[in-house]
């Protein structure tokens, strides 16, 4: 396919599970034209706004705000103003089609993508929606009737979106977190946090701030003595908001354990994700949608406990699309720090089910998404 120049708008945005995605597709779309000029449209105010010109391009934000479900008097007052803003954010969005003239129109999801969108599709512009959920987000369900193509990371779209317009892509992901670790990386993951090769390892990824859950899991079990992990060890990404709390629990637990502690490292951040990956036999994470397309990539063994604070309960969603594939283990958020533990210590100890859950992530992998939505985008522009 010829990949002339082209003039094309990204929009969407408010979280990193849409903004990643969305710079993904641009450098790809750079990849095939270095000629392509790209504009972001994002949510002012929203993380977009500070990210996509990091990455090095140009985003124009819209005054969007999203409804607010819990009754407080903060939330009312937002509530009250979301018309308004919307009817501003589709003023704005007419005058950055109408400036800009582009030849297509990509979103990706979040507040920001509705009224560009809209304003794009109006214009008879192009379109194409990237849905990185098992569950539709309400921005692209209201879309889907409008925009040419659907690209999606899960079978089943079609309670959702017309299906002939659908295209099962997958999720964009990061470079390094592509494809399985080879034994030379296995290795350095080992170097690098210090670990025992001949000892099993649990990854724990609560995410940059940290995840309540997934910490009081964790310290249930270290106060109850780290049952069944006297050869396991432990990297734990407790997240910058519980660090503090988590330093003073872990100095406390290792004057109590008269035994030693198993080997349990906790950080707010991970500097290496792929090494830590890499060296890790099974993983326990929430189930946001890059993260699951990461770990299919990876061939990554996981127990998921999808929160339950996003909307729609996408998380779920998300999780259950591999549990039916007997790809992964989903544990409820309320169950967790009962149980969380328990079930994976009884996985580390069972290799069969081991290799045949890596085995059956691995076939849900969609590596070249990126590609594949930058070919699709392509496709529309006559």
């Amino acid at each position: 396919m010829e990949h002339k120049a082209l003039r094309i708008i990204i929009s969407g945005g408010g979280t990193g599970g849409h903004i990643f995605p969305a710079v993904s597709i641009a450098d790809k779309m750079k990849e095939l034209n270095p000629e392509n000029e790209i504009l972001f449209v994002g949510a002012e105010g929203k993380m977009e706004m500070e990210k996509v010109p990091a990455a090095g391009y140009r985003i124009i934000g819209l005054p969007m705000v999203g409804l607010q479900r819990q009754l407080t008097f903060k939330n009312i007052i937002n509530d009250i103003q979301v018309p308004f803003k919307i009817l501003h954010s589709l003023h704005k969005a007419r005058k950055i089609v109408k400036e800009y003239r582009p030849d297509i129109a990509i979103g990706v999801g979040g507040y920001a993508s509705a009224p560009l969108l809209w304003a794009a599709t109006s214009k008879k512009i192009p379109a194409l929606i990237q849905e990185q959920n098992g569950f539709a987000g309400l921005a692209n369900k209201i879309l889907g009737k409008r925009v040419d193509k659907i690209c999606v990371a899960y079978e089943g779209m079609e309670r959702f979106f017309p299906a002939e317009k659908i295209i099962l892509t997958g999720n964009p992901i990061r470079k390094d977190v592509s494809s399985p670790a080879t034994p030379a990386m296995k290795e350095e993951g080992y170097e690098f946090y210090h670990l025992d090769p001949a000892k099993k390892h649990i990854f724990i990824v609560g995410g940059s701030l940290g995840s309540g859950t997934l910490n009081k899991s964790m310290m249930k079990w270290i106060e109850e003595g780290c049952p069944g992990g006297q050869d396991i060890e432990v990297i734990w990404q407790c997240g910058k908001y519980y660090k503090a709390k988590m330093d003073a629990f872990m100095e406390e637990a290792r004057k109590k354990a008269a035994d030693g502690l198993v080997q349990i490292q906790h950080h707010d951040f991970i500097k290496r994700m792929d090494l830590a990956y890499a060296a890790a036999d099974i993983v326990i994470s929430r189930s946001g949608a890059s993260t699951v397309s990461e770990l299919c990539a990876l061939h990554k063994a996981t127990i998921f406990v999808p929160s339950p604070n996003v909307a729609e309960d996408h998380q779920t969603h998300n999780a259950m699309a591999l549990v039916r594939k007997n790809a992964a283990i989903f544990v409820k958020d309320a169950d967790a720090p009962e149980i969380l533990m328990k079930e994976a210590v009884s996985l580390l100890a069972n290799e069969e089910k081991l290799h045949i859950m890596e085995d059956n992530i691995g076939k849900l992998a969609l590596p070249d998404a990126a590609l594949t939505i930058a070919e699709t985008a392509y496709g529309l522009v006559k």
